[in-house]
């Protein structure tokens, strides 16, 4: 189901050793995770169509936003995303891909895993988007470095771009604050977006040709993507 988040693959390295919590945050940062970067126009495409779902999911949320700052403050969100998904496909423009041509291989997975993201109601909606893309802009910020120098330092540029998160932060606290049942409720959807999020990058890495070997390599890589979800997840209050 999710194999749109990787194309093809180079051999995988030798594993760390692995020691303390500390010692694997500060790894993180050391992984090589080049040869788990798919091609350019894979790469591109798959992200782009990925911010695309993204500001979809926003926009959905800007018109059932409860109050009118709400809507203006999430529209300036998906914007971002909006923003980012037209950085993307500016790069396959400059590659002379055309960008429909490019994203079309990983539409109907992104679009099932929007649906399986989406949430039963609208602070459930907005959360999976806070959790899910946040996430998954970190995870493949980790493997711009596999993609070719002369296009690495834009692409880095628009993933990492900072965005407006404190909008998201303050209209789930607005409703945590008027519904007291409501934080349990988020707290358990947070932990099932990230398990499922972590099934989306996980069963890409899987598909390597050494599996077992990249399965260890990467810990250190997705303790640090936990520890950038934990901060969001407090950020709102909420135990992850």
């Amino acid at each position: 189901m999710f194999e749109w988040l990787f194309g093809r693959r180079r051999r995988a390295g030798n594993a760390p050793v692995l020691g303390s919590r500390a010692e694997a945050n500060a790894a993180a940062d050391r992984v090589d995770l080049s040869d788990l970067t798919p091609d350019l126009v894979s790469f591109l495409g798959q992200t782009a169509y990925l911010e695309l779902a993204v500001f979809e999911s926003l926009s959905r949320a800007v018109a059932e936003a409860p109050t009118l700052q709400i809507k203006e403050g999430i529209s300036i969100v998906a914007g971002e995303a909006l923003a980012k998904h037209q950085g993307l496909v500016a790069e396959l423009r400059k590659k002379k891909v055309d960008p429909a041509t490019a994203m079309q291989p990983f539409t109907d997975a992104i679009d099932r895993f929007e649906v399986l993201t989406r949430g039963r109601d609208w602070y459930e909606t907005l959360l999976g988007v806070y959790i899910t893309a946040g996430f998954l802009d970190d995870f493949f910020a980790r493997l711009v470095s596999g993609l070719p120098r002369t296009v690495a330092a834009r692409v880095a540029e628009v993933l990492s771009s900072a965005g407006s998160d404190e909008v998201i932060i303050s209209a789930l606290r607005a409703g945590m604050e008027a519904d007291p049942n409501l934080a349990a409720r988020l707290a358990l959807w947070g932990r099932r977006l990230v398990g499922d999020t972590q099934l989306v990058a996980r069963s890409a890495i899987a598909a390597s040709d050494s599996a077992e070997g990249i399965h260890r390599r990467i810990e250190p890589v997705f303790t640090d993507l936990l520890g950038a979800h934990t901060r969001r997840m407090d950020a709102l209050g909420l135990t992850a």
